[in-house]
């Protein structure tokens, strides 16, 4: 079956809260991914059908777990940190449906939603690939 989602949610399995022990630690980025899908799902709108939602090896924010990216062909990416399954569901899901509208995923840090202030680790502009005209040999 063809996977036919315009956008991507990528969400760091890797991801690591401590927990005082120093052989202890869980993984918030399984439980994460299965809340944002129910989520998403219950938005009620074309959000569930526009995303794909998966999870994956270290996304280098080991400081700030968990870590979220939204990605779109042709948009801007967004790398999110600090990310807490119990009270950050529905804002990712505000900027999932905010995400989805942007031509360019470009948003400023104040029209994205509140919950996700001070959460934002990076913006990276979308690959434009630019090739230069081969010289002619004479």
């Amino acid at each position: 079956m063809e996977n036919r989602s315009n956008h991507r949610i990528t969400v760091c399995i890797s991801c690591r809260h401590k927990t005082g022990a120093p052989d202890s630690a869980c993984r918030p980025g399984f439980e994460l991914i299965e809340r944002l899908r129910a989520a998403i799902d219950l938005a009620g709108d074309t959000i569930g059908a526009d995303f794909e939602i998966s999870g994956t090896a270290c996304m280098a924010g080991c400081d700030r777990p968990c870590t979220v990216a939204y990605y779109g062909s042709r948009k801007a990416t967004y790398l999110f940190g600090d990310i807490d399954a119990d009270t950050d569901v529905g804002d990712l899901v505000s900027f999932a449906r905010q995400y989805a509208s942007l031509d360019d995923g470009w948003c400023s840090s104040t029209s994205r939603p509140k919950g996700l202030s001070g959460k934002t680790l990076a913006r990276v502009p979308a690959a434009i690939l630019v090739t230069e005209p081969a010289e002619v040999l004479q």
